[in-house]
This record gives structure tokens, C-alpha cells and sequence, in this order.
């Protein structure tokens, strides 16, 4: 394997399958299987999942809620999204840790670095939810600490996109496709590959992130083994 521990960034939306908000049974169900290759590869894979198929702190404010309060509704939402993918992952024969930077001890375990690690070289999955646990903060930068805490070999992002275009793919036919970008390219022209603070963290700590479509068959069994697949951002 050319990785042996990842962090796996998924967006709330990449569990909508084709619906415009929740939870599509059968989209987790296909996430899970991938998930499930890479474990059998004895993979150590921690997750970070967002809950913008749910709630949005940033989309709340515009709507009169305060930014801290829709931000911790959105927490509260990415632990929705976090059961679900828990549930999938059992029901697929994996032994999953759900842990929360949020206190909610009934539905999930209280985040600790040195818990996670132990459960992960145990072989274990564990999804990290709850966001940062604080609010102005994205999945995205909670996806950049955890894999910096966990001593992660690499980000991968899952997308609906094939990785890193210069501008939407969707509304410009033209649009450029990067194979391999600098973090430091990726933030001078301002590509929506994770948002700045995540970027610097992993330019500084020196993660790489991969960006995929994760509709493709087989795609993170394929990454792990050294595959180029989407877009790579690095150093």
C-alpha cells in the first residue's frame, strides 16, 4: 500500500445521493463498501463527515440565527450523518468508532487523540463527528486536524467532481483539469479544493489531499495501492 493511515473527508451532500437534502440509504451503503476494500487492505481509515445535507450554520445566519448557533446546529447535524454511516459500516461487518468533539456520550464516545489512535491500530474505523467541537470552524479544518492528530499519510476528499478544476466544470466547458497542484497554487488562485485554513495546515504539516469523484468503482481501494486517480495537491 502506498498509504497506511487515511483520513476520509466526506461531505454531508455525498450522502444524498440523488435527493436534494438527507440521507440516501443506498449512497452510505456504497460508501461503506468502498470503505469496507480499503479495511480489508488493512488500511487504518479514519472519517470526517460534514452535514450540509442537513443544516448549514453559514446558510442559518443569512436567515436570522446567529453564526455560533447555526454552527453548532450544524455539528449536531454532521453527528446525524455519522450514525447513519456508523450503522452502514456494522451492517457491512466493520467494527466503527463514532467519536463527537460535541458532548453527546449517549450516541457517541467523546473525542481524545490517544482513543483514536488505539482503535485505529486496532484495525478499527473511526468517524470523527462533532465538527471542531467550536464554532467559525469547517469540516474541512476539522478533516485537516484530525488527519495532523492521527499522523495521517494522506486526505482523501470525496467529491461529485472528478477532482481539481480552475472553475466549475459544470458551467464552463473549458474548464481546466489539474492533475497535480502546490497547495500554495491551489490558494493563489483561490480553488475550492478544502477552504484556506485546512490547506495551510496541510501545506504545513505536510498531508497531501486527493481529490476524487467517489461514484468512480473501487476508487479509494485503487488510491490506496497508488493509483492516480483525480487530483493530487501537495507540496
Amino acid at each position: 500500500m502506498k498509504y497506511k493511515r487515511v483520513l476520509i473527508k466526506l461531505s454531508g451532500e455525498a450522502l444524498t445521493g440523488n435527493r436534494q437534502y438527507g440521507i440516501d440509504v443506498k449512497t452510505v451503503q456504497i460508501i461503506s463498501n468502498q470503505i469496507k476494500e480499503l479495511q480489508a487492505l488493512g488500511t487504518e481509515i479514519g472519517i470526517v463527515i460534514g452535514g450540509g445535507n442537513i443544516y448549514r450554520g453559514a446558510h442559518g445566519e443569512q436567515s436570522g440565527i446567529t453564526r455560533a448557533t447555526g454552527d453548532y446546529m450544524g455539528m449536531v447535524a454532521t453527528i446525524i450523518n455519522g450514525l447513519a454511516l456508523r450503522d452502514s459500516l456494522e451492517k457491512a461487518g466493520l467494527t466503527v468508532r463514532l467519536h463527537s468533539a460535541l458532548a453527546i456520550e449517549k450516541v457517541a464516545d467523546p473525542y481524545t487523540i490517544r482513543e483514536a489512535i488505539k482503535f485505529l491500530e486496532k484495525g478499527e474505523v473511526v468517524i470523527f463527528a462533532g465538527g471542531t467541537g467550536n464554532p467559525y470552524f469547517t469540516t474541512d479544518t476539522t478533516a485537516a486536524l484530525r488527519a495532523i492528530e492521527i499522523d495521517a499519510d494522506v486526505i482523501f476528499k470525496a467529491t461529485k467532481v472528478d477532482g481539481v478544476y480552475d472553475r466549475d466544470p459544470k458551467l464552463h466547458k473549458n474548464a481546466k483539469f489539474f492533475h497535480t497542484i502546490s497547495f500554495k497554487e491551489a490558494l493563489k488562485r483561490g480553488l475550492k479544493v478544502m477552504d484556506a485554513t485546512a490547506i495551510l495546515l496541510c501545506m504545513e504539516h505536510n498531508i497531501p489531499i486527493i481529490v476524487f469523484n467517489m461514484k468512480g468503482k473501487h476508487t479509494m481501494k485503487r488510491l490506496v495501492l497508488g493509483e492516480h486517480i483525480g487530483t493530487i495537491v501537495r507540496r
